[in-house]
């Protein structure tokens, strides 16, 4: 069997750029390897702090997170993703300089399940800054004007530990910051039909909001797994699986 080469790292498909951070991340969250069923690689943009993606100006970041990106894409890369849904406005920049399909945003998931969703229900968002997610962010992801946001920035711990990036977190409370903005943006909102969480850093406690909304949650993780789905689809039988990346 002849097979096509082209770059040097073969298997590890899926880049994900990442903020620079120290804050500790769980397995669940983007940042732990081992919270992904196949290997990724990871660039850090130096200097692009969690404060600057999610309060700042995210645009101000294009130039960094496109260099990061080229040289994933150089080490064998065939699709990319960042870690932090704020950084949506760069979707479209990204796209075109790195030519391979780029996932920025857990935000891009939210026309998708609008329209998997009954008549008469909707999607809602649960985000680290209810008070800095913009209607430039959710018409960079082709969201709905009116879409029904909640933010754990009303909370104690998750949005303050990250967003100052601490070095240490108390995650029984992250995880109650992220249950309660779930929780109010479900009382708030009769027709919610699903839950879109923002921040990528959410995915661990996943399992328990939708335990206590009883509605689906989709994630950067279900996004990333979809989209990882496509850049090296499962062969079948499995037994014809050689393991191999993209053509």
């Amino acid at each position: 069997m002849i097979e096509t080469g082209g770059k040097t790292v073969f298997g590890a498909t899926l880049g994900i750029l990442m903020l620079d951070t120290q804050f500790p991340r769980i397995p669940g969250d983007i940042g732990n390897a081992l919270t992904w069923p196949f290997p990724v690689q990871y660039r850090i943009v130096r200097g692009a702090s969690p404060d600057k993606a999610v309060r700042g100006d995210a645009a101000a970041l294009t130039a960094p997170f496109i260099a990061a990106g080229r040289e994933l894409v150089a080490h064998g890369c065939d699709g990319i993703a960042t870690n932090c849904g704020f950084l949506v406005p760069l979707q479209d920049h990204m796209s075109e300089a790195l030519g391979v399909p780029v996932a920025s945003s857990s935000l891009m998931q939210v026309p998708m399940v609008e329209r998997m969703l009954p008549p008469g229900r909707r999607v809602g968002i649960v985000t680290i800054s209810g008070a800095t997610l913009t209607e430039r962010h959710l018409l960079a992801a082709g969201i709905p004007e009116g879409t029904p946001v909640a933010g754990t920035d009303e909370g104690r711990e998750f949005t303050r530990k990250i967003l100052s990036d601490a070095v240490s977190m108390d995650f029984a409370a992250a995880r109650a910051d992220v249950i309660d903005a779930a929780l109010r943006l479900r009382r708030a909102t009769p027709d919610l039909g699903a839950i879109v969480l923002e921040c990528t850093n959410m995915v661990p406690y996943a399992a328990d909001v939708r335990r206590a909304t009883g509605l689906p949650v989709f994630s950067i993780y279900s996004y990333l797994v979809w989209f990882h789905a496509a850049l090296m689809p499962r062969r079948f039988p499995p037994d014809l699986d050689d393991g191999g990346g993209a053509a």
